[in-house]
């Protein structure tokens, strides 16, 4: 699947809710013509009816033209309360670049996109929505709500996220105490979307895990999308000439060749993903590569299939 956008037209409205539509329905075009063709991301209005229900539900017409018992879902029954939490953390403003956009993101600009993809996924299905946004603190926390007024405050809030922020302002990652906190903020059992490169500091890696448990613990379901640039972050490559690496988050650098170090580098930051993704098998959380130069189908096809498996 591929997404074509019409830059002149996202560029004459420059409106997030409008690309966010745009990419959406891209997406949903790729599906109609890939191997996924009849997933619908319409919610089901009905679900197979099991020996022992109320026969009250069962919708008799149906019964009539397909020969099968389904019973008629209720708003209740098919409406979900989702939540996106939103790394914004300097290290999520790599790679660095003047004017990044839909097409040329960094990591921060590709999760602000997702999550307005997801809020419009939301909308049409009538699900809930909210977001929380936290680096070295919590940002900002909304409730989840399906109102359209809710809606366009979300977007509002998504769109000032697009201005950058200054290299030196070293907004440093605590991804462990923001979860946590947030796990005890939402009262009620809600699908849980974490968008972030999970860059915390090696001393806090079980705190980390641990904050992630917590989530798991208070009944929710958690998606984690560990929003990277695959071709630089995890494989290194870089040309073999000196380079100055600067932490965005510490300020700190570091002058290298990077045939030198490449090895010792990929095997430890492997090793870290290895532990990410076998602690969220353990804790039964989902957990998805979403590479920022692999386009959004990847990001919003395991939601769609993860809401589905919900009902």
């Amino acid at each position: 699947m591929s997404l074509s956008l019409d830059q002149s037209r996202i560029q004459s409205f420059g409106s997030l809710e409008f690309i966010a539509r745009q990419v959406v329905e891209g997406f949903i075009t790729g599906l109609h013509k890939s191997p996924f063709h009849g997933f619908s991301v319409e919610f089901a209005e009905h679900r197979q009816y099991n020996v022992g229900e109320s026969v009250k539900n069962i919708d008799w017409k149906l019964y009539g033209r397909t020969d099968r018992l389904y019973s008629k879902r209720y708003e209740e029954e098919t409406n979900l309360r989702c939540q996106i939490f939103i790394d914004n953390s300097s290290s999520m403003y790599y790679p660095v670049i003047e004017n990044p956009s839909i097409d040329h993101p960094n990591k921060i600009t590709f999760s602000i996109y997702v999550a307005a993809a997801l809020i419009y996924l939301f909308r049409k299905q009538r699900d809930a929505a909210g977001i929380s946004i936290f680096s070295d603190t919590i940002e900002l926390h909304t409730q989840a709500k399906s109102s359209s007024v809710h809606h366009k405050y979300l977007y509002g809030e998504l769109e000032r996220m697009l201005n950058p922020i200054s290299p030196d302002q070293h907004k440093k990652t605590a991804a462990a105490d923001a979860l946590h906190q947030l796990a005890e903020q939402i009262h009620k059992r809600s699908l849980v979307i974490i968008l972030s490169d999970m860059m915390e500091s090696n001393a806090r890696t079980e705190e980390l895990f641990s904050s992630l448990q917590h989530l798991k613990h208070n009944k929710h379901e958690v998606v984690l999308f560990h929003v990277t640039d695959k071709k630089k972050e995890f494989d290194f490559d870089f040309e073999n000439r000196p380079y100055r690496f600067i932490d965005l988050e510490s300020g700190e650098d570091l002058k290298v060749f990077p045939a030198k170090v490449r090895e010792q580098y990929t095997e430890a930051i492997g090793r870290y993903k290895t532990e990410l993704r076998l602690r969220c098998a353990q804790y039964h959380i989902d957990f998805v590569e979403a590479d920022i130069n692999a386009g959004f189908e990847h990001v919003l096809l395991p939601y769609l299939v993860k809401r589905s498996k919900l009902f």
